[in-house]
Parts: structure tokens; sequence; C-alpha cells
């Protein structure tokens, strides 16, 4: 498990998946953001989807965004929530598409990294 804030002592590039995450969670006005990075570095933002007919996670809505636009694959995942871990289903979306080493970073509200959990965990 790691513990750091957005920005201090993790990857840039893990970085600027929470701050997408964290910034779909506020615009949206949703429970969770989340944010996936592809094999060739596009990220797909996402936030909870609630229908009637349709309830998606946000990290859920994220990868079939990657899918639905052709990714092949997963460098890393974020979500921002208030849970204390990853959903089982969010690592296994990841998991389905990144494969089980798929980093699945989990950030709180204010951005602070709490974890870093493998898909496949």
């Amino acid at each position: 498990m790691t513990d750091s804030s957005v920005g201090a002592g993790i990857d840039p590039e893990d970085s600027k998946i929470i701050t997408l995450a964290r910034s779909a969670r506020a615009r949206n006005g949703v429970a969770e953001g989340a944010a996936v990075r592809d094999e060739t570095g596009r990220t797909y933002v996402a936030g909870t989807v609630e229908l009637d007919s349709l309830k998606l996670s946000a990290l859920q809505t994220a990868v079939a965004m990657a899918v639905a636009s052709g990714a092949r694959s997963l460098e890393a995942a974020a979500v921002v929530s208030t849970a204390d871990a990853p959903a089982d289903a969010d690592r296994a979306a990841v998991r389905d598409l990144g494969g089980p080493a798929t980093p699945v970073l989990l950030a709180g509200p204010d951005g602070t990294l709490r974890s870093t959990t493998p898909a496949g965990a």
C-alpha cells in the first residue's frame, strides 16, 4: 500500500489520472470519479452512472469508454472515492482489459493517494 498526495512521490502520469478522476467527480457531482490510461498513453475519464436502467461505477464506465475507443490494454487506473478499497467489480473490469498486474490507484476526494492495488489482488 502506498500513501502520498497527488504529485508528491508518485509517477507524474499516475498523478495525472488521479487529478482527472477527481475533476470528473467534482464536475459531475457524482459519488466517484475515475480515469484509466491505455497502452498508448490515452486517458479516459468518467463518473458514476446511475440511471433507472443502468448502474456503473466510475471505474467500470472509464474501462468501457477505453474499450469502446479501441484500447487493447491498460497501464493504470485511478478512482477517487470515499471507499476504503477499490470494489471487486472495479478491479475485475481493470483486470479484464489490463491484466492482473495493472495498478488500481485509490485516492480520497482531496486527491490524496490512499492505496495502490494490483487489479488481480
